[in-house]
């Protein structure tokens, strides 16, 4: 089984996608679905007890949890970095969800997972995310959000976690990086830039500096920012080893 991430030279790792584990060799219960957005988290993500599956398509993620569901997988967790929305957050932080917060509907996620991962993460932070189907890139939505749902990140997939494990009974359990705090705006020509792959588009975003020039400096925050979560999404990645830390888990 592959990943169905394209592959993309113009992503911020500049290197080919791995290949996923492959379901049909790997005991059921030892192998985790890693939801993800964006191709360089997909990188990151892969590894031994882990077959990603990267946000592009609705069809395409129905149908590569379908082969993981019958080989008799039963976890998933959301994977990569994340919007700020409580202030004290900063870039390259960490936070494990407690919840999910999907609207106004709220799942709590599995407990003795996300507990094991805290504890492999130090400095991570058990607080509610929030899952959205927009970018959310203003400060004054951000901080809106987090007044109103009481979430500290906000990212396009942890929702879609929810409602799967939800649907299939499924352990469930998200580790996020913030990339952009509460304060920081996102510039238009990064959101143009957002292949539906999750790669990037080279060439949308200086159509889109071209027709507004002062996005420069934003752009280069984020770039900036991009590279520090990046940094710790890779760290966070290490600690957490084969299978997310599922492995050998007993539930209490």
């Amino acid at each position: 089984m592959r990943c169905p991430v394209a592959p993309a030279i113009s992503d911020v790792t500049g290197v080919a996608p791995p290949a996923c584990l492959s379901v049909e060799r790997a005991p059921a219960d030892r192998f985790v679905i890693a939801l993800v957005g964006l191709a360089f988290e997909a990188r990151i993500a892969s590894g031994p007890g882990v077959v990603v599956i990267c946000r592009n398509t609705e069809s395409a993620v129905a149908s590569s949890l379908d082969v993981a569901l019958k080989r008799g997988c039963r976890s998933i967790i959301s994977f990569g970095v994340a919007g700020g929305l409580a202030p004290h957050l900063r870039t390259g932080n960490w936070v494990v969800a407690s919840s999910i917060i999907d609207a106004q509907q709220s799942r709590s996620t599995d407990r003795v997972w996300s507990e094991k991962i805290l504890a492999m993460i130090p400095g991570a932070e058990h607080m509610p995310i929030a899952g959205v189907d927009y970018a959310v890139a203003d400060p004054a939505a951000k901080r809106r959000m987090h007044v109103e749902t009481g979430a500290v990140t906000v990212d396009m997939e942890s929702h879609l976690v929810a409602r799967l494990a939800s649907t299939h009974g499924l352990s469930f359990a998200a580790v996020r990086v913030v990339i952009d705090p509460a304060h920081r705006a996102v510039p238009g020509a990064a959101l143009a830039g957002m292949r539906p792959d999750g790669g990037m588009n080279i060439m949308a975003v200086m159509r889109e500096l071209i027709a507004g020039p002062s996005q420069l400096s934003g752009l280069l925050r984020i770039a900036y920012d991009a590279y520090a979560a990046r940094r710790a999404l890779l760290r966070a990645r290490r600690l957490l080893g084969p299978n997310f830390g599922m492995f050998g888990l007993s539930k209490a």
